[in-house]
């Protein structure tokens, strides 16, 4: 009788702490695309420093559950935006994706060649930190004076497919999936407000993490891979594509921008804090 009061109790913890952690995923992945679709931001910018400061998986696995996050955000976002009256540059934005496509793949090599080579994910990690840290001051310094900044209205496709494929590489090998540096870029390349480029960015990261999911899928598969929360995320990702994008219709463009840097200096302290804590 006793061990199965004890065993009863046992189980009844377990059960109890995996709806606590399935919870704080859900949230992950609803904050995340809440703000992602709001910002452009997409949400791999915020899950990927998330995780990795909770420590429950490794890089691979994180790049997994953030792809498949943003990409059912990304779906229902363009979904709910179809119909409104926000300006998508369908041709320069696609234009912008197939690069980014192309440059995934590089950046995709490039980090599995790293990790295979440097035979540690840490010291891997450290380095995607301090790499994005870097680039978000970068972007947050560009978007808070983009105002006395000269921006500009390329039409060379070939220099459009280049930005495209940089972009691809850097959110790649960094797994982000590419949110603040496509509004930046869009906003400097296009001279499209934040609102605009946020709307834009969806659009992009739609693709360029269909691609993710599907390059996984077509090399190593996602049995190799931790998906025990990747519902969860999922579910919190389509929850906060709707609310998002409900909320960048009718937001005001100097709300959206103010969103975009906050979060921006947000995600820069979050990932000082895991430079640390890695280092550490």
């Amino acid at each position: 009788m006793k061990f199965s009061y004890l065993y009863y109790h046992i189980i009844s913890s377990s059960e109890r702490e995996m709806v606590v952690i399935s919870l704080i995923y859900f949230l992950i992945g609803l904050l995340a695309c809440t703000v992602g679709a709001m910002a452009g931001l997409g949400g791999g910018i915020i899950i990927k420093p998330l995780l990795d400061a909770l420590g429950h998986y490794d890089l691979s696995t994180i790049g997994v559950l953030s792809a498949a996050t943003v990409f059912s955000m990304a779906t229902v976002s363009l979904i709910k935006l179809r119909n409104s009256d926000l300006n998508v540059d369908r041709l320069n934005s696609f234009l912008i994706a197939i690069g980014s496509i192309l440059g995934g793949f590089i950046g995709k090599g490039l980090f599995n060649y790293f990790v295979i080579n440097m035979g540690s994910s840490k010291i891997v990690g450290i380095v995607q930190s301090s790499l994005l840290s870097i680039l978000l001051i970068i972007i947050f310094i560009f978007m808070k004076h983009n105002n006395h900044i000269k921006t500009y209205h390329i039409k060379n496709r070939l220099v459009i497919l280049s930005v495209g494929l940089v972009l691809g590489l850097l959110s790649a090998f960094l797994g982000i999936g590419g949110g603040p540096l496509n509004v930046a870029a869009l906003v400097f390349i296009f001279s499209m407000n934040t609102k605009d480029a946020s709307v834009n960015s969806i659009f992009i990261i739609f693709f360029s993490q269909l691609s993710s999911l599907l390059l996984v899928a077509g090399s190593t598969g996602f049995d190799d891979y931790n998906l025990s929360m990747l519902w969860v995320m999922v579910a919190g990702g389509i929850i906060g594509g709707i609310v998002g994008s409900n909320f960048v219709s009718k937001l005001s463009n100097r709300i959206i921008e103010r969103t975009f840097n906050v979060t921006l200096l947000n995600i820069i302290l979050l990932n000082f804090y895991n430079i640390i804590m890695q280092i550490g």
